[in-house]
């Protein structure tokens, strides 16, 4: 059984960065991480020192308070845009900077858990988070996400396995971006809404 995290263990696992998982802190509370089985260490160098599922599951866990009111949510936690939010975050430099960030961090986090360093493929982080993964490929990629009734791409789990669903009218681009991605790509057609949208899978090989 994994034992709790204390206060400051959490403010670790909560500063993780949002797609990697990578943590930062002292020596002594990653080692703590490490043997609560909430953290690993990378076995490549630089040795950084990376969420197991149990401590994402930890991360995402509400934090229990006996005093004051919970807080309203933080909204400066990166979260790729979906399509069709209905308080989408608006489309600034800012906004531009942390697509790119978080796309870089995603593709450090494939060469380091790749066996050959391949950045190319998708990795585990990406196909257990399917809707988050190919919608930070989109917005990365430069396509525009779909607004409350605006026309533009929308990411949707199915129930196939490691596999979302793209709605929206610029298939071809999207099925482009999700390629160079390192995701397979296919269109088909909804037999009840006649809506066509691409199946998209990340590649294995």
């Amino acid at each position: 059984m994994i034992r709790p995290p204390t206060t400051a263990q959490r403010r670790v696992i909560d500063a993780a960065e949002p797609v990697t998982g990578r943590l930062k802190g002292t020596a002594a509370q990653l080692d703590a991480l490490v043997k609560r089985g909430l953290a690993f260490r990378h076995p490549r160098p630089p040795h950084d020192h990376f969420l197991t599922p149990a401590g994402q599951r930890v991360r995402e866990e509400p934090v229990q308070r006996t005093a004051a009111p919970a807080p309203p949510p933080d909204t400066g936690v990166f979260a790729a845009r979906v399509g069709g939010e209905e308080a989408p975050p608006a489309t600034t430099p800012a906004r531009v900077r942390e697509v790119h960030s978080a796309w870089q961090g995603l593709l450090e986090l494939r060469r380091m858990t790749d066996p050959d360093g391949d950045t190319t493929r998708p990795c585990a982080w990406e196909r257990a988070n399917l809707v988050r993964a190919a919608a930070l490929a989109l917005e990365a990629a430069d396509r525009r996400p779909a607004g409350p009734d605006g026309d533009g791409y929308r990411v949707r789990a199915t129930p196939q396995p490691e596999a979302v669903a793209v709605y929206g009218p610029e298939a071809a681009a999207c099925a482009q971006a999700l390629e160079a991605a390192g995701w397979q790509v296919s269109e088909h057609t909804d037999p009840r809404s006649r809506e066509r949208y691409l199946l998209a899978s990340p590649r294995r090989r």
